[in-house]
């Protein structure tokens, strides 16, 4: 049985999606303005590049960046175009997940994958030109050296071995395979969490003078980031193709690593609102708690 969603919560989340579109409108055109235009050379690279980094998305990453410093007094400007920097390196991510070598995905968001549109040279070029534009992104914020520095740490270390990248090779590796809770939890604490919680010690990162938020921020999305994890996996047994926006069952078909797979679906739900309801204790006291709030909501709500 799916919970019972209070009141209070329905009118959070239909704050937060408006609050989430006028969010994404607003990176949509930073990105837009990053993004090298396609009227320059190599234009098919660029065409790649804008494809996948601008197809339609909930911008989860840049939104959590931009909130994170509205909760802390940052910097504005700083914290959208980090927040733009974090989707480039998620569409490098997304490009890469979805080649034959990987996970072999036709469908993203409901379009044609990069690999299927422009081919697999291009869209692994693609992938590789959004990860080094995001650094050269990051390089140039408007912040004291300093902060830009720790920025630029977080973001490679997010991204690293100790990160998605090797969140992802032990995903590859562990298909098929049975495996324990423990290996479960790394996977998915670095393949997914790692960007989320580094999404928001980065938005704290813009503030004047950071002190113990980031750290705090950067659990609440650890917690979010798993929360969301285990959604996408009930999804990817529960949801229509069209909801999806990319096959359904295609986890269980290639015998990935997945809380339902170890779990069962009703014990994964409950693992994610657990999760979610952690995240929301830790930010109760910030002053958009009510919005970071509507976001730990929102990663299980997906569920119902």
């Amino acid at each position: 049985m799916s919970p019972e969603v209070a009141p209070e919560v329905a009118t959070e989340t239909a704050q937060l999606m408006t609050l989430l579109g006028e969010i994404s409108a607003k990176v949509d055109q930073r990105l837009r303005e990053l993004l090298p235009p396609t009227t320059e050379a190599p234009a098919e690279l660029h065409e790649a590049m804008r494809y996948s980094a601008l197809a339609p998305g909930k911008r989860l990453r840049p939104a959590l960046v931009l909130l994170a410093a509205q909760a802390v007094g940052g910097n504005e400007q700083a914290a959208l175009d980090a927040g733009c920097a974090l989707e480039m390196i998620h569409a490098f991510s997304l490009i890469h997940d979805d080649l034959p070598a990987l996970d072999n995905d036709d469908l993203r968001r409901g379009l044609p994958t990069c690999h299927i549109k422009f081919g697999e040279a291009v869209a692994l070029l693609a992938g590789d030109a959004l990860f080094a534009l995001a650094f050269e992104v990051l390089a140039s914020l408007p912040l004291p050296a300093q902060q830009v520095v720790d920025i630029l740490k977080i973001t490679a270390k997010c991204v690293g071995s100790e990160g998605l990248v090797g969140g992802e090779t032990i995903d590859i590796l562990s298909e098929g395979k049975e495996v324990s809770k423990e290996t479960l939890d790394q996977i998915h604490l670095r393949k997914t969490a790692a960007l989320i919680a580094a999404a928001c010690e980065i938005g704290a990162l813009t503030a004047p003078d950071p002190t113990s938020s980031p750290s705090t921020l950067r659990t609440y999305g650890e917690s979010i980031g798993l929360a969301f994890q285990i959604a996408d996996d009930v999804l990817n047994e529960t949801a229509t193709a069209e909801q999806l926006g990319k096959a359904v069952g295609s986890d269980r078909e290639r015998g990935k690593a997945t809380y339902p797979a170890l779990y069962g679906l009703e014990e994964s739900r409950t693992k994610a609102l657990d999760l979610a309801a952690q995240a929301s204790e830790l930010i109760q006291n910030f002053p958009n708690a009510p919005s970071l709030r509507a976001i730990a909501q929102y990663s299980v709500l997906r569920m119902n």
